[in-house]
Parts: structure tokens; sequence; C-alpha cells
């Protein structure tokens, strides 16, 4: 069932896991704090990313990724962890 969330704010908050590959930036819904995750793969598909620098693409597209994480929150599309995984369709 989706649930709107109000108060989703995203803190200057990033960053990179070099084993994984993920960039994760934070949002904060409703004082506590959710992990947005997405992938290099789909980074590099969706905004030409270096691989040597994915985070670049981040900071330069972050209005585009806090727009799909905060759909994503706001329709309740939580991982088990309670993360958000931004998928390159939501981007």
């Amino acid at each position: 069932m989706a649930s709107v969330k109000k108060g989703i704010s995203f803190p200057v908050l990033q960053s990179w896991n070099p084993m994984t590959e993920f960039a994760t930036i934070a949002a904060q819904v409703d004082g506590r704090r959710v992990l947005c995750r997405v992938s290099s793969t789909d980074l590099q598909k969706k905004f030409n990313a270096s691989a040597d620098a994915p985070m670049a693409a981040v900071t330069k597209n972050r209005n585009t990724v806090e727009i799909a994480a905060k759909r994503l929150i706001e329709n309740g599309n939580f991982e088990k962890d309670g993360s958000i995984l931004i998928r390159y369709e939501d981007l």
C-alpha cells in the first residue's frame, strides 16, 4: 500500500561503495534517515558516468536523483533493509 510521506529532505550527504559499486545519497524522511542507492551501471547508462569517478555524475545530476528518490519514498518502494533502490527506469 502506497503512503505519502511528508517532510522529505536531502542533506548533502553522499558516498561511494567501491565493493558494491553503488552510490548512496541520504534522505531525511519524517526525522529518520533513508539511504537511497543507485548502481554504477545505471549511472553510466543514464548519465554517461565515468567508471573511475561515478560520484561526479551523482553530483552533477543530483536534482534528478533526488526527484527519483522522493518519488520512490512517497510510493513506499522501500527495500527490506529500509533503503531505496533507484533503478535506471526511475531516473
